[in-house]
């Protein structure tokens, strides 16, 4: 008989139902974010590239933003009440049932909450799973600090004899070290057989999946396992402390990632890079660096201490030093900074320099384009090789709507100019100093005074007489 492929044989089930109380927070736990992505994403990265399916994901109406959160990758299953974890997993069976396609063999069941955990290990614990036979088999972690979590009650053949939760386990029970770490493999025929037998606790009138381990041996099946140190990697999340512990080892990862790439990063324990961000060989990270969402960099850039990038391409060979950019493009060879700032809509041409704080906002400066510090360049096109003086303002708002300024190549804006939108000025137009400029400058003139009047600009130095512009 041909072995059915991995597809067919194993469905990931994800427990992501509980509220999540102690985070004290509107937003369900699992959605809490860890390095720009909800941690729940996480769990369902390992258990996809584990079992090679679209996992399944069992959430309640008081959390029901986690349907919504993950429908586009998982399918879902409604557990009316959150009573335990043995009844979330009756409502991911029952889900199961109806869905079209070969039946899942097997069962691997994860909590939402534990975002460091691994496709290796989930492997690991499926292949013991199915060397043994057995109907349950588990991840336990040996720890110093067993906390609130279900103990591993072995027997005197050191088999797994039961599981208990600490809310129900005796003062001797809490003194073991073994600890159930939630990971579970399951034959989904003998689970789908038995899962009616699972009665809640007379303590907390939950219904607990653990329970599965002393239906199981009642029945005479095995019961497989993998024993684990306790190094974080099965820890969940229950409080913004072990939220911050979290994200601190997953940006951890992250980080080495991007180092064994390529990117220079100075100090890494300062560098926050979410898991979505891009970053070619050769980037330079400074310390103090943040990089958020779909940020990518191309390689030779150097990202200076304190900026602070969000949703912005990169290119070649820029310097970015202590600025925030937003939702931008920045093409190849540009400097930016220090404390200047792109605002979202924002494109800035190879070679563009940009000085101390420059605000540029929904705009296109061309290539080579410089603005100087202390200017605001908001819903305009600037012209390749235009110098924008400092102080420059382009006066984008009536109060009503916001109205474009254009200038062309060439130009060069005198220090302290305003220009009242909508105006437009031609290719190597000038203005000067503290100039108001509120109607069209045509190309090659000047604008001066307040408001501005036109008139030719002065011949430079050198220039000979015969190519002086007519009166």
């Amino acid at each position: 008989m041909t072995p059915q492929p991995k597809l067919a044989r194993t469905r990931a089930i994800v427990l992501a139902a509980g509220l999540g109380t102690r985070m004290k927070s509107r937003l369900p736990k699992v959605l809490h974010p860890i390095c720009g992505r909800p941690l729940i994403d996480y769990v369902l990265d390992a258990a996809e590239l584990a079992t090679g399916a679209r996992p399944l994901v069992v959430w309640s109406p008081p959390v029901e933003a986690v349907r919504t959160a993950v429908a586009a990758r998982a399918d879902t299953a409604r557990q009316a009440q959150p009573r335990g974890t043995g009844d979330a997993l009756a409502a991911a069976l029952a889900e199961l049932q109806t869905a079209p396609g070969a039946p899942a063999g097997e069962l691997l069941v994860l909590s939402g909450d534990v975002p460091l955990v691994e496709a290796d290990l989930l492997e690991a614990l499926l292949a013991a799973h199915r060397a043994s036979s057995a109907a349950v088999s588990l991840i336990s972690v040996i720890t110093a600090d067993p906390g609130r979590l279900g103990r591993i009650v072995r027997d005197e053949d050191d088999e797994i004899e039961r599981i208990v939760e600490a809310k129900d386990a005796t003062e001797d029970e809490l003194e073991i070290e073994e600890i159930n770490s939630g990971l579970y493999a399951f034959d989904a025929a003998w689970v789908a057989a038995r899962i009616a037998d699972l009665r809640p606790s007379p303590v907390t009138g939950e219904i607990y999946i653990t329970d599965f381990v002393a239906l199981a041996r009642a029945d005479g099946r095995s019961i497989g396992s993998i024993q684990v140190g306790d190094d974080g990697t099965l820890d969940g999340i229950n409080d913004r402390a072990q939220l911050a512990e979290a994200t601190f080892a997953m940006q951890a990862r992250i980080n080495e990632r991007h180092l064994l790439a390529g990117v220079t990063m100075l100090d890494p324990t300062t560098a926050h890079v979410d898991a979505s961000v891009v970053l070619a060989a050769d980037v330079t990270l400074e310390p103090n660096v943040i990089l958020r969402g779909s940020t990518r960099i191309a390689e030779g850039t150097l990202i200076g201490s304190g900026s602070q990038v969000f949703d912005t391409t990169i290119g070649r060979d820029c310097r970015i030093l202590a600025s925030v950019l937003e939702s931008s493009e920045v093409e190849d060879a540009v400097q930016i900074g220090p404390f200047a700032h792109l605002r979202p809509g924002s494109s800035i041409g190879t070679g563009a320099k940009l000085g101390n704080y420059a605000e540029v906002k929904n705009s296109r400066l061309e290539a080579g384009v410089q603005q100087h510090h202390m200017s605001y360049i908001g819903d305009a096109q600037v012209g390749a090789r235009t110098n924008i003086g400092a102080g420059t303002i382009t006066a984008n708002y009536d109060g009503k709507r916001k109205k474009r300024t254009t200038i062309g190549p060439d130009a060069f804006i005198g220090v302290d100019t305003m220009l009242i939108a909508p105006v437009e000025l031609g290719a190597g137009a000038r203005t000067g100093a503290g100039a108001v400029v509120n109607r069209d400058v045509p190309a090659g003139k000047l604008a001066v005074g307040v408001p501005a009047r036109l008139r030719d600009p002065r011949p430079e130095p050198d220039e000979p007489p015969d190519q002086r512009s007519p009166a």
